[in-house]
């Protein structure tokens, strides 16, 4: 009985540390989302915040913004998903013949400090 005890015990404990090795997969309800990193100069104001990075690519910022406000103006590094506007933009509703949005969508989960100003846009 004892013996039986105990390799229950192993095999339990077995399970709970693989699991706790499973690194976590990407969404599967938003396939296009990657976690990743941008960097660079905040903009915006409560609940519309976007970020511009080094190469001149505008992210809308949404999710965990709520801390941003006091770092507008300053060069921030944000961790998240993103994923591609599709939006497009014209003079008449249902034209065809605007330029797609330069902006990407990005979800923040986390973000960084970096400088409390920010450096110049190529």
């Amino acid at each position: 009985m004892k013996r039986i005890f105990l390799l229950s015990s192993i095999l339990l404990l077995s399970a709970v540390f693989a699991v706790a090795q499973y690194d976590k997969q990407p969404d599967p309800s938003n396939p296009g989302a990657n976690v990743t990193t941008v960097e660079g100069c905040l903009a915006g104001s409560t609940g519309n915040y976007s970020l511009t990075d080094k190469f001149g690519t505008t992210y809308q910022l949404t999710g965990e913004t709520a801390m941003l406000q006091a770092h507008v103006g300053h060069t921030i590094q944000i961790t998240g998903t993103s994923a591609p506007n599709t939006h497009t933009t014209g003079d008449k509703a249902g034209s065809m013949s605007g330029s797609a949005d330069a902006r990407q969508m990005f979800t923040v989960t986390s973000f960084k400090h970096i400088s409390p100003h920010c450096n110049a846009m190529p």
